[in-house]
């Protein structure tokens, strides 16, 4: 082949590749195809494509990629120009997750709770006016434990209570934004009592009126934490409300001087009953004390709250003491004593700081004094304890609130 020749056959290539480049390309061309209207033609493409498409616009919540989202409302699906026909949530495992649809067929949520540090899968189809559909996607993971926090509340859901059972709320993280966080938890109840709430640290909050709790009213406490930063990068994720009752007014008073204990339900005194308490040495804390738990049967070791001989023991260990119910945290209760002489009762003082009652060893005989007391008490009563020469009980040792004024605790509230 001639040089010639040579150059003419790669002109032809070159010029059918560039015919291919111009082809294949998305815009542009030669000004020939300009003249000819191949981008007016191009321009009528991509407006008919529009036109094909859904009106359906989806979102979904939280954001694609989104980390740190909620357990209680995140994963939330909505349609505005049309409706969802089908919406897929799955997890890491590729279980799926239960859902329901509105009646309207416009929004979507989880039925169940979701779990923490895990990364879910939304997948979303609807379908506008004209039967067009519409898809989106989306992927996010939920707040971690290291990155969350709860707090453990008592009393119970359903449950009924003495007047002084506070609400008491002891978080599992510590709580530098308080502010926040007592904003989220709410008290309300049907007498209208002002109900306020103090922070004793960074991770218990108490909440009570100023008096106690009027008799067979109806408490109810909300937790709205769910999302709220309770310190720097740690979120609630607690949405809960909770409803207790108030029962009959009980407060009972023990007397250590003349070793009695009266019994007053609604004012009115049911019965007076005789008692031991603290020793000279070991005198029982003074003060209004709240029943927090109760045990027809338990074990009281010495031990665990410094009673030890020198060998390290403890300077008693009954395992069945009878009609146990606790005053403090700290360890001071009132319950049955079957070890004692019945003569003690009403004439001396001689526990450790508990308050005894005469009781049978086993609890089961109906008919003693301590079984009658725990039989007609239920948590959250009062018991108030007078005449010891002791120091009055820490507000914070126990459910024991009521001993601090009302100017002292609310100056303990971060609202």
């Amino acid at each position: 082949m001639t040089d010639s020749r040579r150059r003419r056959g790669l002109m032809t290539a070159s010029a059918l590749l560039g015919g291919v480049l111009v082809l294949s390309a998305c815009s542009g061309g030669d000004s020939d195809a300009s003249e000819s209207g191949g981008s007016s033609s191009q321009a009528q493409a991509d407006e008919a494509a529009a036109q094909k498409s859904s009106e359906a616009q989806i979102k979904i919540t939280p954001a694609d990629g989104s980390n740190n989202a909620s357990i209680n409302n995140s994963a939330t699906v909505s349609v505005s120009k049309g409706t969802l026909t089908q919406v897929t949530m799955t997890a890491a495992d590729g279980s799926t997750v239960a859902g329901e649809l509105s009646a309207d067929k416009t929004s979507w949520k989880p039925s169940v709770q979701l779990e923490r540090s895990t990364t879910y899968k939304l997948s979303a189809t609807a379908k506008d006016a004209e039967g067009q559909e519409a898809h989106e996607n989306a992927s996010f993971t939920t707040v971690s434990p290291d990155n969350s926090f709860i707090g453990n509340f008592t009393p119970e859901d359903g449950s009924t209570v003495g007047v002084g059972m506070p609400v008491s709320i002891n978080f599992n993280k510590e709580i530098t934004n308080k502010a926040a966080v007592q904003k989220g938890v709410t008290v309300n109840t049907t007498s209208g009592q002002e109900v306020v709430c103090h922070w004793f640290s960074t991770t218990r909050l108490d909440c009570r009126p100023e008096d106690y709790w009027q008799e067979n009213s109806t408490v109810t406490l909300k937790l709205a934490l769910d999302g709220v930063e309770g310190a720097d990068g740690v979120f609630g994720v607690q949405q809960k409300t909770v409803t207790f009752k108030i029962g009959r007014n009980q407060v009972t008073y023990v007397d250590a001087k003349t070793k009695q204990m009266k019994v007053m339900q609604d004012g009115k005194t049911v019965r007076t009953i005789p008692i031991s308490a603290g020793s000279p040495d070991n005198k029982t804390y003074e003060g209004q004390m709240v029943i927090s738990e109760k045990f027809k049967e338990t074990r009281m070791n010495g031990a665990t709250v410094g009673f030890t001989d020198d060998d390290g023991k403890g300077e008693y260990d009954i395992k069945d003491v009878p009609h146990a119910m606790r005053l403090t945290s700290s360890g001071t209760f009132l319950h049955g004593n079957y070890w004692g002489a019945k003569s003690i009762f009403g004439s001396v003082n001689t526990s450790h700081g508990c308050v005894g009652l005469s009781d049978t060893k086993g609890a089961d005989d109906p008919n003693t004094p301590a079984a009658w007391f725990y039989d007609n008490s239920i948590v959250g009563d009062v018991v108030v304890v007078q005449n010891t020469g002791d120091k009055t009980v820490a507000p914070d040792n126990g459910l024991n609130g009521w001993n601090m004024d009302w100017a002292q605790w609310k100056a303990g509230s971060a609202a």
